[in-house]
């Protein structure tokens, strides 16, 4: 049976590739959370800023006239010029289990990157390393927090034997509330009152939104420019991140690391809103809605989605004040489990502090790449 893969290009096509996950997980992943359909469309749209400096063409994979797989590849010229690099990329995967049909998709993104004056492909990302990025290696039983990925087992295997090899393993730390080391923070407590340093945790303003995202924005660029695989996010994309944050926005759990009365660092943890989506089946309407808006009142956990610290503050008692903030305020609001993601494997000194907090490595996530000719 031959498998042909065809470049996504009308409004038929496009439904099929945005509902195809449905083929794969319903009834044999029961911990993977279906995607809202209308954020997985935004994602897409040419109104995504992304597409400023990026270019994606999606791909669907057909045997016998049946959609059995689908990918996008990537074009990120921000990341290129960032890193003085030629890697394309590879995103929204999804396959049977079926080396073929992968074999097929991944060929596919390869001859387009290529044909772009690329010479590496590396994924997955969706679309970028600011969004939901790596694959799943370890862990499938448990369900991913909110922006992180969740795929079936067998696509390690899959993409392995297309002879993509390891990039970088990006880790993932969980805490429950009774295993937070509160001896450590009642000690960090002393320290900080004991010592001379003025540091303080404020949340961000809501009231002034648009002027606070300006600053994390610069946070955030400033905190990881050195980071492997670091993108800088443009104005219009932190816009368009906020944006859609902004109605699951705690601001009890975004806050601003002051040190002498300036900004420092922050750190932003989201309330595990999967926990909700899930029960929407990836459609707000005519029921969804009304569903993750019930669920929405009963999370119990958050992500500590990023955490960053500029350079002349890293040694200081900043990033553990923030974690430790986190934990009080986010406990005082019924969260009973956090995870901080994702983590690159080599930043010993980010590792260092979650374990010291009590959190423990559960899952893997792994970015992948190979050479193309």
């Amino acid at each position: 049976m031959s498998i042909q893969v065809r470049p996504v290009e009308t409004r038929g096509e496009r439904k099929s590739f945005l509902h195809f996950p449905w083929r794969i997980y319903p009834g044999k992943y029961p911990a993977w959370v279906p995607p809202l359909l209308i954020e997985e469309k935004k994602r897409l749209d040419p109104g995504n800023p992304f597409f400023a400096h990026g270019a994606v063409q999606p791909f669907l994979a057909y045997k016998n006239g049946r959609p059995v797989g689908r990918i996008v590849a990537i074009e990120n010229g921000l990341h290129n010029r960032v890193h003085e690099d030629k890697v394309g990329f590879f995103g929204l995967f999804e396959a049977e289990d079926d080396a073929a049909v992968a074999g097929a998709l991944l060929d596919r993104a390869g001859e387009w990157v290529v044909d772009r004056g690329l010479d590496r492909l590396r994924g997955p990302t969706s679309l970028s390393t600011n969004d939901e990025c790596g694959l799943l290696v370890d862990n499938f039983q448990s369900a991913p927090y909110v922006m992180m990925a969740y795929n079936p087992p067998y696509y390690v295997d899959l993409l392995e034997a297309w002879g993509l090899e390891k990039a970088k393993d990006l880790l993932a730390y969980e805490v429950r509330e009774e295993d937070f080391d509160r001896q450590r923070l009642a000690s960090l407590e002393r320290i900080i009152e004991r010592s001379n340093t003025d540091l303080r945790v404020r949340s961000i303003r809501m009231d002034r939104f648009e002027e606070e995202v300006s600053l994390v924005r610069d946070l955030y660029n400033a905190a990881w420019e050195r980071n492997w695989g670091f993108v800088p996010m443009t104005d219009e994309e932190v816009t368009y991140m906020a944006k859609q944050l902004k109605p699951v926005i705690d601001p009890e759990l975004a806050l601003i690391g002051e040190a002498e009365g300036k900004p420092a660092g922050f750190a932003l943890a989201l309330p595990d809103v999967n926990q909700a989506i899930r029960k929407a089946n990836g459609r707000l309407f005519p029921f969804g809605l009304i569903r993750l808006l019930w669920h929405m009142r009963r999370i119990s956990g958050i992500r500590v989605l990023t955490l960053g610290i500029l350079k002349g503050y890293r040694k200081s008692l900043m990033a553990p004040l923030l974690y430790s903030e986190i934990f009080r305020r986010g406990t005082g609001k019924g969260h009973r489990v956090a995870e901080s993601s994702w983590i690159l494997e080599d930043n010993y000194s980010m590792i260092q502090g979650v374990e010291k907090m009590g959190f423990r490595r559960y899952k893997t996530y792994r970015l992948y790449e190979r050479a193309l000719s």
